[in-house]
Formats: structure tokens, sequence, C-alpha cells
């Protein structure tokens, strides 16, 4: 090959492969827009919720719910189109992290579950009520980890990091803590999208920016607020037995009902690993607060701080994953222990001994791939 035409494909073979990575980019950032522009097909929760707080574009926003609470009618600057359809793309995220209501998941939830790992994580098992969990009468409920109280937060000293962490960097943490899974990018979609339909939230129910509310976060439940009767794995044991196991299944691996996800699993390969805050050998006072302001569903507040810290150490004591940072040996050993403690487990349960329940929640989880 003459030297002429060897330099020239040196250089013509890197310039055509930068030039193929750009046109690339053009059509996947077309793509994103075309998807933002387009009219966003809402679950029923967030048909229910957003039309509630009368969610629509217009110069100006007031919201019912402040007008309900307080009969007073503040005005704020309204949503444009494309405000409202973040906000309700970031309802649906929220509502149905998985896109199992969803005819194009991947499409109309920003492949969220590209961040997670298993089929189970769900925003919402956190954050009920779609991040704004209240009674009948409206009140929002201490410690119900509301979405909007959490964005007024802005910069929040994060005792575990040593850092100020923003809204957005809260959320990423999330997927690591909670779903077993990886930080997305900042710039995401999904975040954008979560941090605008929460920062509607905080504005439809007036909330105010660097304020406490009582919603905010999890209400942690240390073991000074017992009875210092130290946790117990039998008494969570038997406690789980009776409240926790007709929706999470006798292995709290979740349940299933119609091919629809009832419950969510708290160990196996759907559930937080080690590394979580979730992990009561890691934090142990988050998980029972959790516990004990948000279970069982409807019978919220009912378990003493006890309890709750019981429940919460017998879950601790379940196989689940290991966490990124503990090595391969200690995850293989996970691997091994949700393989084959399942099915030992339910051999040395005879069928008069399990409940109707926990009969139907003895099969193995569903691969988190």
């Amino acid at each position: 090959m003459p030297p002429f035409t060897a330099k020239l494909l040196r250089i013509a073979l890197p310039a055509l492969g930068l030039g193929a990575l750009y046109l690339l980019a053009l059509h996947m950032h077309a793509q994103r827009d075309d998807i933002r522009q387009a009219a966003v097909a809402l679950t029923p929760g967030c048909v229910e919720k957003l039309a509630r707080y009368d969610l629509r574009p217009g110069e100006q926003y007031a919201s019912p719910y402040v007008v309900q609470r307080t009969g007073a009618k503040i005005a704020l600057r309204g949503y444009s189109e494309e405000d409202v359809r973040a906000i309700q793309r970031g309802c649906n995220i929220i509502n149905d992290t998985q896109g199992t209501l969803a005819k194009d998941r991947g499409r109309e939830r920003w492949h969220a579950t590209r961040f997670i790992r298993g089929s189970h994580a769900s925003c919402d098992h956190c954050h009920q009520g779609i991040g704004d969990k209240q009674d009948a009468a409206g009140n929002r409920l201490k410690g119900s980890l509301g979405l909007g109280a959490s964005w007024v937060q802005a910069d929040m000293y994060d005792r575990f990091t040593g850092l100020l962490l923003p809204y957005e960097l809260r959320q990423m943490q999330c997927y690591i803590n909670s779903s077993n899974g990886y930080k997305p990018n900042i710039a995401d979609d999904v975040i954008r999208d979560v941090t605008a339909y929460s920062r509607f939230l905080s504005a439809a129910l007036d909330l105010k920016i660097a304020n406490h509310y009582e919603e905010q976060g999890i209400d942690e439940i240390a073991a000074s607020d017992t009875l210092k009767q130290g946790d117990d794995y039998i008494r969570g044991e038997a406690i789980y037995k009776e409240k926790c196991i007709g929706c999470h299944g006798a292995q709290a691996f979740g349940t299933f009902a119609n091919g629809q996800l009832v419950a969510p699993a708290l160990a196996g390969p759907n559930a937080w690993n080690m590394q979580s805050r979730n992990y009561f050998y890691y934090v142990s006072t988050i998980l029972p607060g959790f516990i004990c302001r948000n279970m069982p569903l409807g019978q919220e507040n009912t378990l003493t701080n006890q309890e709750c810290r019981d429940i919460a150490y017998y879950i601790g004591n379940l196989p689940r994953p290991a966490g990124d940072k503990q090595g391969p040996l200690i995850a293989l050993r996970q691997q091994i222990l949700m393989s084959v403690l399942p099915p030992l487990v339910h051999l040395t349960h005879s069928d008069a001994t399990r409940s109707p329940q926990a009969a139907e929640s003895v099969a193995l989880p569903e691969s988190a791939d």
C-alpha cells in the first residue's frame, strides 16, 4: 500500500467512526425528544392522584388540597404542557417503576429497570401513596417518606457519606439502597422526571423549602426507643408469621397473584442487598422505623417499637444478595444460600403447619435477570 494511501486511511477511519457515533447520538436525542413530546398514558393511580391535585397547563396553579385544608387560594406559577408531561412521567415511574402497566415499558419508563437488579423493586414500595401517603382525612403521615417533603429538604447532610446531597443525588442513592441496583447519571431522564413530580407534590401540598415535615424520611427506631429486651430472632419470626406472611410469603420472597406483584421480596435475589441501609446489620434503625410507620398496610402504627425491631432483625437474617463492595466470596456464599435454603425450608414445613398464604409463596423467586 502506498504511504499516502495508508496515511489517508489512518485519518479517514477514525473520522468515519466519530461521524457514525455523532449520527447515532443525534438519532438517540431525536428519540428522547419524541418521547418528551408524546402524550403520556397514566397509570390508574396517577390518573387519580394528579386529578386530585388538578394538574393542568396554565399560567397559574392553585392547589385544591391547600384550598380544602386552609380555605386560602394560593396562586403559584403555572405549568407548561412540557412541565405537565414531565410530572406525569415522573408519577408513572414512582407508581410503576418496572413498567408492568405500560405498553412499552422501556420507552414509557425511560428504561428505569436498567438501574435495578431483580423484578420486584418499585419506588412506591417505600414511597407509598405514589410518594404522598395520607390517611382518609388527608393528613400526611409521619415517617411515610413523602417525596414532596423530601424535595423541600434541598441539600441534606447524609451521615453515611458525610456529604451534603441535593435531591437528585439522594435519588441516585435510592437505587443502591433500596433496589440492589446502580446509580443513574444525575442528568438521566428518570431523575429529571421524578424530580419534576416531587417538586409538583411540594407545590400541591404547600410545602416550604428547608422546613421540617413529619413525613420527611423515616422515623428511625433505635434500641434505646424500646424496653431494651434485645432484638430477638424467634420473636421476630413469630410476629412475621402473624403479621407479614400473608403478603410477603413464607420465606419473604414476595408474592404474586394473577401475574401481578402483591407484595415485594424482603429476602432473596429480588430484595435489597447486604450493603443497603435497609439491611439490619448495616443500619439497625431504618427498617424498624419503616415497619412501624408503614406496615402492615391498613394497620400502620399498631406494632410496638420492639416488635418492629424484632421483625427487622428476623428479616435481616434471611438470605439476600451481597453488596458490590463485599467481594466475590461473600457474593458466592449468598448466591448459594439463596438457592439452597428455600427448598430446604420448604421441605421442613409440613403441609399441616403451613398457612394457605405461605403455601402459595414457597415457589422459588423469579430470576433477577
